[in-house]
């Protein structure tokens, strides 16, 4: 993996750069001295490590566009960054550029049961809004296995999703609005407190748009009621492909679980190791599906999936008995990546999309994929949806194992796309998979890409060297600007 060669000149202009930053930033806002920057040389891809040229912590807007519009007018880069748990190498600093941090971005500034939102800045984490929320009753839908640590903006980022995303949605189903800095400083407002909003649904376009295009400074997102009943099922399989089956069975009876989540016998293993949740440590393949709703309508689709379940070939069952059973269920699959740690010194967690039915068919070929490689692969992911998160296992002190590890993870992303899925489904493009775009996408998709990129961000400031595998000029591209060009924001209230 390789990065743009960095500016020297923006290097040697450090001190320059710290000072004047300083001056809009005060206090402890500016980071640079090398040991505390050390700090800020990676998010979750771990493997990768640079050292920014600073660190910025604004903690209002208006010092965000402040900073912003100084790093356009010098051609200063900037890197957002919100909790740095990002596992795509979204936040991978550069070393002529600025890490522009949001921790303290970290209140919830609004509550509004009325319109069933809750407005708060995007350093607040997402189980924080569920927080600040469930003593009504409430909850925020998303839920990352992260979701202690990672923050909302950073979900805005990424469009991420969670182990219920499959009946309530992602973070782009589930938000109303954002404040957006653009790369010249200007604030705007996409979307309010409602649904839907009149105009080009420029709301969609910033969200999963990975830093590239503005700063999240405000997030607006929608509550739910929590469900009168939540129930919990774990089941086991002697083999992957019969739990794979069973999903799409569940799925075509059109039953939609609130989450029904897979690991094989590896992750569940060092799960249930680490957090004791109960499970069996017997079975090839543990499904966890939850059913939530009414009472009535939660029994009845309760015994409707288990038939399909012992059909399927599912050995034990196990029911959540309580409300703490349930949640014991799901501390296991949450806990499962850093329970992974107890069975190798690193890990690289991928991140990819197949349609349900290419399941099984994808479980075997990485098993060969495995042997051909000579890497262990542990799998979790979000069966429902056919998201998979496999776990490649390997140790960065081994000469070439790092190396093996990526030509491994590249050929299961590859995979995902000939079964006719995508290269990510929730933790972005990044650094990770931005040299492998050309797979899944043509020169001509590429080129529109970069077109909307370009007109958010004309002299490419805003974390360069990610998503895209070749970097076109703007220049080149025809230098549509979100002012003046073809993509214009007429309607938007300014600050």
């Amino acid at each position: 993996m390789q990065m743009p060669c960095p500016d020297q000149s923006l290097i040697d202009r450090r001190s320059e750069f710290v000072a004047a930053l300083r001056a809009l930033v005060p206090g402890d806002g500016v980071i640079h001295d090398p040991a505390s920057l050390r700090a800020y040389e990676c998010d979750g891809l771990a493997a990768y490590r640079t050292t920014p040229l600073a660190v910025v912590l604004p903690s209002t807007t208006a010092e965000v566009s402040a900073v912003l519009a100084y790093c356009h007018r010098t051609g200063l880069k900037v890197v957002p960054r919100g909790s740095g748990t990002s596992l795509s190498g979204g936040a991978l600093p550069l070393a002529d550029g600025i890490v522009l941090g949001l921790g303290r971005f970290n209140r919830i500034l609004d509550i509004d049961y009325e319109n069933l939102c809750v407005v708060a800045q995007p350093g607040v984490t997402n189980l924080g809004v569920t927080d600040a929320v469930s003593g009504r009753g409430f909850y925020y839908a998303p839920d990352p296995s992260s979701q202690i640590a990672c923050s909302i903006g950073g979900n805005v980022a990424e469009n991420s999703g969670g182990v219920h995303c499959l009946k309530y949605g992602m973070t782009t189903n589930n938000l109303l609005g954002v404040e957006l800095v653009l790369a010249d400083g200007e604030v705007v407002r996409l979307g309010g407190r409602r649904l839907d909003s009149g105009g080009l649904d420029l709301l969609g376009v910033v969200t999963g748009s990975e830093g590239l295009l503005g700063v999240v400074t405000e997030v607006t997102v929608r509550i739910l009621p929590r469900p009168a009943t939540q129930k919990a099922f774990l089941l086991s399989f002697d083999s992957a492909e019969g739990a794979a089956r069973c999903v799409g069975d569940v799925i075509s009876a059109g039953i939609i679980p609130a989450g029904m989540e897979m690991m094989d016998r590896a992750s569940t293993a060092a799960a249930e190791a680490f957090v004791h949740a109960g499970y069996s440590l017997d079975a090839e393949a543990l499904l966890i599906i939850e059913l939530d709703g009414e009472p009535e309508e939660v029994d009845h689709l309760s015994g409707a999936v288990l038939e399909i379940a012992r059909a399927a070939g599912a050995g034990s069952v196990r029911a959540s008995a309580s409300e703490a059973e349930r949640l014991s269920f799901w501390a296991g699959r949450k806990a499962a990546f850093p329970a992974i740690g107890r069975i190798s010194p690193d890990y690289m967690c991928m991140d990819g999309t197949i349609p349900r039915r290419a399941l099984p068919e994808v479980l075997e070929r990485m098993s060969a994929l495995s042997a051909h490689h000579g890497l262990r692969v542990a799998n979790v992911f979000h069966a429902g949806d056919g998201n998979l998160h496999p776990l490649i296992l390997y140790d960065a002190n081994i000469p070439g194992d790092l190396e093996r590890a990526e030509t491994f993870g590249a050929d299961i992303l590859k995979l995902c796309v000939e079964v006719g899925g995508v290269l990510t489904g929730e933790h972005g493009v990044g650094v990770e998979k931005r040299d492998l775009m050309d797979f899944q996408f043509t020169e001509a998709d590429l080129a529109q890409q970069q077109r909307l990129k370009c007109a958010f961000d004309p002299d490419e400031l805003l974390n360069p060297g990610k998503v895209f595998p070749r970097l076109c000029r703007c220049a080149e591209m025809g230098r549509v600007h979100v002012r003046g060009g073809a993509l214009r924001f007429p309607d938007l209230p300014r600050f």
